[in-house]
């Protein structure tokens, strides 16, 4: 597949006037402008007649599969609101990709997720990120687990007060986190000296500490939930007591701490941006979030969190971003490569780089201006609209 005659958005480099991208089986095999072109071949070739050709878009933030379309009870997957550590709990067990919201975010030239469990538990479970076309999630997966979900705040509060049970205040939540965080050191260097002294025994199995033994040694990312200032300095806490690998999630205040995230090199993934003030701790929202952070030199992804924003109104979040003072290709990159980068699939998606995965997205206009159309989506190089 060869598509020609576009605004070329490469996201890795400047962006190409008039511009082409040439699809070889799944992978993007060249990028560059039309006066490059010397042969169209003899494959498919689709002309963007002056459009725009950017990455499938990523997000880094979403619940997509784990609360179903219209189906209440039958389909909420989404928190095991039963105990409030559970970090043995895979996303890809629960991930009905039959969802018809999986149609919508192709539809919308959503092509990468991050999904997983809600923020009800201190320690929810691990995100995965998956592309969202397939029969199934197996063969949707692209990396699984790609994060441990961690919530502070409003959420488990209310959850486990409502429930009479612990945790009720904030210092409850960080103590159960950071309990079971020290236990899976102390886990992890138990394994460590079986494997060096034949006459140590291997400790018993114990699946939540085998879940967070890769978050402890950090290699698997701690992604944390956390609107208000002070949520967040407990994320920055805990992560620098463990020497954790992490992120911010939501980052309602982060503005307010924009300089210091920024210092401390800590990335933060925005969002949902549409929606009402709908609980206390939301009460500073404000559209210029990612603009501020972007302008403190923060790493800057937007998400919608889906279902509480849908899915396919991923590019008007960044849109809407673009309207509170965001430069455009800013933005872009908050729904391409930086959240790709942000959620360490970097090297398969998120820009148009020869060898990385087909996902490109050919619309009708600039790609953040909402009367553009999409016109076209391509999926791992095959065409799904």
């Amino acid at each position: 597949m060869l598509i020609i005659n576009g605004t070329v958005h490469p996201m890795d480099g400047p962006v190409i006037p008039h511009g082409y991208v040439e699809l070889e089986g799944e992978k993007i095999a060249r990028v560059g402008a039309m006066e490059e072109l010397k042969d169209t071949g003899k494959g498919e070739v689709l002309d963007a007649e002056g459009g725009h050709i950017v990455p499938g878009f990523v997000d880094a933030h979403c619940h997509l599969g784990l609360f179903g379309d219209g189906l209440g009870f039958e389909a909420d997957d989404g928190n095991e609101s039963t105990d409030p550590c559970t970090p043995h709990l895979r996303a890809i067990d629960g991930v009905n990709i039959q969802d018809r919201c999986f149609q919508e975010a192709r539809e919308g030239g959503v092509t990468t997720v991050l999904t997983g469990p809600g923020s009800a538990n201190p320690i929810a479970g691990q995100f995965a990120a998956i592309k969202t076309d397939g029969r199934w999630v197996d063969e949707a997966v692209v990396k699984a687990p790609v994060a441990m979900k961690f919530a502070l705040g409003e959420n488990p509060k209310t959850v486990y007060n409502d429930r009479k049970e612990t945790p009720v205040t904030r210092m409850a939540t960080a103590a159960i986190i950071r309990e079971n965080l020290a236990k899976a050191v102390e886990y992890r260097d138990k394994q460590d000296k079986a494997m060096e002294d034949p006459d140590t025994e291997q400790p018993e199995l114990d699946m939540k500490l085998e879940a967070l033994t890769d978050v402890v040694s950090g290699t698997l990312p701690a992604h944390f939930h956390a609107h208000r200032a002070d949520d967040i300095a407990t994320a920055v806490r805990i992560g620098r007591e463990f020497g954790l690998h992490y992120v911010i999630v939501h980052g309602t205040e982060a503005y307010r701490v924009a300089d210091l995230l920024a210092q401390a090199g800590v990335g933060v993934i925005t969002g949902p941006c549409m929606g009402d003030r709908s609980k206390p701790e939301l009460v500073n929202m404000t559209q210029e979030n990612p603009v501020l952070l972007s302008r403190a030199g923060v790493k800057v992804a937007i998400c919608t969190d889906h279902p509480e924003t849908p899915i396919q109104y991923l590019p008007m979040c960044a849109a809407m971003a673009v309207k509170a003072g965001m430069d455009p290709e800013d933005a872009l990159a908050a729904i391409t490569r930086n959240a790709a980068e942000i959620a360490g699939i970097g090297h398969r998606v998120g820009t148009l780089t020869p060898g990385k995965d087909g996902d490109v997205v050919v619309l009708s206009g600039a790609p953040l201006d909402w009367q553009s159309d999409i016109q076209a989506v391509f999926l791992n190089g095959k065409r799904v609209k």
